[in-house]
């Protein structure tokens, strides 16, 4: 049997991920399964050898093919993920999934299946369960042919094959020899679950690939870069919750943002920024159903279960709990030394005004081309509206969560302006009652104040806050949310300026760290991908349509083998930070939707 810890810790872009809307897990080019959190997105992991050495959890599938090289596939249109090793001797696949249950209660099933395509390979299965982030002591035991595993006040789980298995240091194992065209598999999931059942694997099978498949065929996106925006959509849908309606930020935490740093976050929770930008994306694609949810989900957050409104935070789990606080897992070595790794996020008890027009733009979307507002959800809307009303002049930490000084930002001023303009558009669409006079009067306000304080006449081009000089990537929504004419001079000036400080070769920084320490943390971070294809769509909006074609097709090479991205890029283009990212695919659909259009002569039929 191979040495269990020889497996060194696989790059960021170097894994897939699956996922049934419960929960998700990565799996690396290696077959192992290097991340898992069940049964929910934000439960404890069972698998964490991502962010130390297989002791904190694996699930190794391998065959004894050191010369072979490895590949990694998507089955066509689905989250159904096939890693390949092609060697002299053998050609191999191994396909993982988390089948889609019947019901949203169902506990999420890791299913891996092996098969021969070509000659005769030897397998090697190692499954180490390693309960709460590998901090419980978890024993494996054998039940007749299955392995359970067990921790004191942990969810027991079971592993099931058709091949035997022993233990060895509470690890499942096995090693078996396979022909052309046989086959083997493994179940790990709850100790009771149902589809351990002889035969339930091929109809869990169908079933899975014909959900993301109908789910995918429902796109409308018919334009040049349609393998691309799928797979965006797909993960964005893999991030969604089934139950709650809720959408993720990412699938991960603790991947750092700065190899070895301390730029590690926890990103398996709902951002009301993020996730109403998901839905833009959503509704881009004809997803209407899953905008519908998110709203569904948020009425939740905005009023409580007497239909009392309450404080709107930037972020909440999934099942809609406000705090999260961050706790340091100083047991876990990082990935590749980065610590400390966190759990929980800080920022719950920030003060972010940007939230308010985000938020605002999503109510606005979804009641043009989803449900219309209720009686009940304008009150909400006009409550929400209110606030801006009292709070935009105040200081806050800004859309990057500085963990500094707090500042009057020009992005938070930006999207109280969204709130309100979007606030007046929807009323007078819907011919709905609302303080027209306040509001307008409010909108013009923010609008002056911006081109009074945040423009800086001698630089020639907008600041990041009142005080400063810095640029600040934030500033490519400018034109995408239509507060400025992406052929305003003063914009394609701040737009040169943003070039000339953030963009190295397409890729955006979201300001420079030299900025005065703006952040409060040490260290320096990766260029934000996000902002990235934000500047391929302004460079199209301002009619540099070859320029922005380029680095569109620049950006799309930074993705993983799977057209994964997570959070930023190195300076070699490779990934940093948690993966998959909302934010980055959502950013990427926004822009192959719009460059599209431009490259097609097509006149705009989608209007936010």
């Amino acid at each position: 049997m191979a040495d269990h810890h020889s497996e060194r810790q696989s790059a960021i872009d170097a894994h897939g991920i699956i996922g049934d809307m419960r929960s998700a897990a990565l799996v690396n080019d290696r077959g192992s399964v290097d991340f898992f959190c069940w049964p929910e997105f934000d439960s404890p992991s069972i698998f964490c050898s991502l962010l130390d050495t297989p002791d904190a959890g694996i699930f190794q599938l391998t065959p004894d093919l050191p010369d072979a090289r490895r590949e990694q596939i998507y089955l066509p249109d689905t989250n159904v993920l096939q890693t390949r090793w092609l060697s002299d001797r053998a050609v191999v696949e191994v396909t993982d999934l988390l089948p889609i249950g019947d019901s949203e209660d169902d506990l999420p099933v890791l299913m891996r299946r092996v098969r021969v395509v070509s000659g005769q390979a030897t397998f090697h299965m190692r499954c180490a369960v390693r309960h709460d982030y590998a901090r419980a002591s978890t024993r494996a035991q054998m039940d007749e042919q299955d392995v359970v595993f067990k921790a004191t006040g942990q969810p027991p789980l079971r592993l099931s094959s058709d091949q035997a298995m022993s233990l060895d240091a509470d690890a499942a194992v096995a090693q078996f020899t396979l022909e052309q065209d046989q086959s083997a598999q493994f179940l790990l999931g709850g100790v009771d679950d149902p589809r351990f059942k002889k035969g339930a694997t091929d109809m869990c099978m169908e079933r899975t690939l014909k959900f993301w498949r109908d789910w995918s065929s429902q796109s409308n996106y018919r334009g040049r870069w349609r393998e691309m925006v799928n797979r965006s959509a797909l993960a964005l849908k893999l991030l969604t919750s089934r139950k709650h309606g809720a959408i993720l930020a990412a699938a991960t935490f603790g991947l750092p943002e700065t190899p070895g740093g301390g730029r590690n976050w926890d990103y398996r929770y709902t951002w009301i920024r993020d996730a109403s930008f998901t839905v833009y994306a959503f509704m881009r694609l004809g997803f209407v159903e899953e905008a519908n949810a998110y709203m569904g989900w948020l009425r939740g957050r905005v009023s409580d279960c007497r239909g009392k409104p309450m404080k709107l935070n930037i972020l909440y789990a999934v099942d809609g709990r406000q705090e999260l606080p961050e706790t340091e897992l100083s047991h876990l070595a990082g990935h590749g030394g980065a610590t400390p790794v966190r759990i929980g996020n800080q920022a719950y008890d920030q003060v972010q005004l940007d939230i308010f027009g985000e938020l605002m733009d999503a109510v606005y979307l979804v009641n043009k081309y989803g449900d219309a507002i209720s009686h009940k959800g304008w009150k909400h809307t006009v409550e929400v509206v209110d606030q801006v009303c009292e709070s935009w002049q105040q200081k806050d930490v800004g859309i990057w969560e500085m963990r500094g000084e707090q500042h009057h930002f020009l992005h938070s001023r930006l999207m109280c302006w969204v709130a309100l303009d979007r606030a007046i558009r929807l009323a007078s669409k819907r011919s709905l009652p609302a303080p027209f006079a306040r509001w307008d009067e409010t909108r013009q306000a923010i609008y002056a104040d911006i081109w009074q304080n945040f423009w800086n006449e001698e630089r020639g081009h907008f600041v990041q806050h009142i005080g400063s000089t810095a640029l600040d990537g934030s500033m490519l929504l400018m034109p995408l949310v239509r507060f400025v004419s992406a052929k305003d001079p003063r914009w394609l000036s701040t737009l040169r300026a943003i070039e000339k400080t953030l963009v190295r070769d397409g890729m955006v920084y979201r300001y420079r760290n030299e900025d005065a320490g703006i952040d409060g943390l040490e260290g320096t971070e990766g260029a934000f991908a996000a902002c990235s294809f934000w500047y391929v769509e302004c460079l199209a909006r301002a009619g540099q349509v070859e320029k922005a074609h380029l680095e569109f097709e620049q950006l799309l090479r930074y993705a993983n083998s799977l057209g994964l991205y997570a959070e930023e890029f190195d300076s070699r283009g490779r990934h940093l930070g948690n993966t998959p990212q909302a934010l980055t695919h959502l950013a990427l659909i926004s822009a192959a939707s719009f460059l599209d259009r431009k490259l097609s002569g097509e006149k705009s039929y989608w209007q936010p």
